[in-house]
């Protein structure tokens, strides 16, 4: 069984890889290692998986020191004629697709980014299991595209028509771009609302990694609509265990599509949340209150009952024991 993951230099690509191989799949990863977030810790993800800085040249594939069943290339989704000839040489079974521009707040900074890479790059992506057809299609989509919806928990059949940042609109727009070629091609497709991930190996521009350097360095934390908002903090483990269930669990509807929220199901307090961080460093933070931000949602709580039935996920990681892996890695990194 041969996989290919897009964004495997990425935090949960990098786990969601060692997940693969443990279990004895072939994998195949692309990233194209920019510089949104430090490219350093993304080389030395890829050097925890085998692959050294030095040997990952542009679409030159590399096989990894520690794992003969990883292969990794540095490549652009939007090189297309790159990506075809990839396709064309590995036969893939499965594809994997979490490489994209991230984050809410930057899509408003830097919009173009986002839709060179999440829109023209996802669109390579599935002309290229047009032309190679593979067994399953996973994409990551995002918890985003409910905008600021009240309705709670947050439903795969809910409308997700008005989204509050570019972002948002680009992840609505690979599920819709995701439903036409699984119509028109019968390509099996799913796509995974990821709701907020949090754990080692963590992006450094999320509120738990800026949260917890800042309070190992005394400087204040922003701490926006006064702490008065709710995030599904949802632990990396359980993430990667449910997409390893989901991309076993191919569509068998016509056409053969389907969408699923992917988080813990038990939205957290920013406060709270901020406590627990806290403890764990048994240091209290410096609270700077601020606004809203422009982008930002209220409240995440997803409803995962259809991943539960479907494909019996079950994610069971307490905040605290989360919060405490990934402050023992912040530790050994950063020492």
């Amino acid at each position: 069984m041969k996989i290919l993951v897009t964004g495997s230099a990425g935090f949960i690509g990098f786990h969601l890889v060692n997940k693969l191989l443990k279990q004895g799949a072939s994998v195949v990863g692309i990233d194209n290692i920019n510089d949104y977030y430090s490219p350093e810790l993304k080389f030395s993800r890829l050097r925890e998986a085998g692959i050294s800085k030095d040997s990952a040249n542009w679409n030159q594939k590399i096989t990894s020191t520690k794992d003969a069943g990883y292969s990794f290339v540095r490549m652009n989704l939007e090189d297309r004629e790159a990506l075809n000839h990839l396709f064309e040489t590995e036969n893939f079974d499965f594809v994997c697709n979490l490489a994209a521009q991230a984050g809410v707040r930057y899509s408003i900074e830097n919009p173009h980014a986002y839709i060179n890479s999440n829109i023209a790059g996802f669109m390579n992506i599935l002309e290229a299991c047009r032309h190679h057809p593979v067994k399953h299609l996973v994409y990551a989509s995002s918890s985003s595209v409910y905008g600021n919806s009240s309705k709670m928990p947050l439903s795969t059949s809910d409308p997700v028509d008005h989204p509050i940042s570019l972002y948002a609109a680009t992840k609505k727009s690979n599920e819709l771009m995701a439903y036409t070629y699984s119509h028109l091609y019968n390509i099996p497709a799913t796509g995974l609302r990821f709701f907020t991930v949090y754990g080692p190996w963590g992006r450094p521009d999320m509120a738990y990694f800026l949260f917890t350097r800042a309070i190992l360095e005394g400087t204040p934390i922003k701490v926006f609509n006064h702490g008065d908002l709710y995030r599904d903090f949802t632990y990396i483990d359980d993430i990667v265990e449910g997409v390893v269930k989901v991309l076993a669990g191919i569509p068998a509807e016509s056409p053969p599509y389907q969408i699923y929220n992917i988080g813990n199901s038990t939205p957290v307090k920013l406060l709270d949340f901020i406590e627990t961080i806290e403890k764990a460093l048994g240091k209290k933070a410096v609270k700077e209150y601020r606004e809203m931000q422009p982008g930002d949602v209220y409240k995440t709580f997803a409803d995962v009952s259809d991943l539960q039935k479907n494909l019996g996920y079950s994610p069971d990681t307490p905040l605290e024991k989360g919060i405490g892996e990934f402050v023992k890695w912040y530790n050994s990194y950063f020492k």
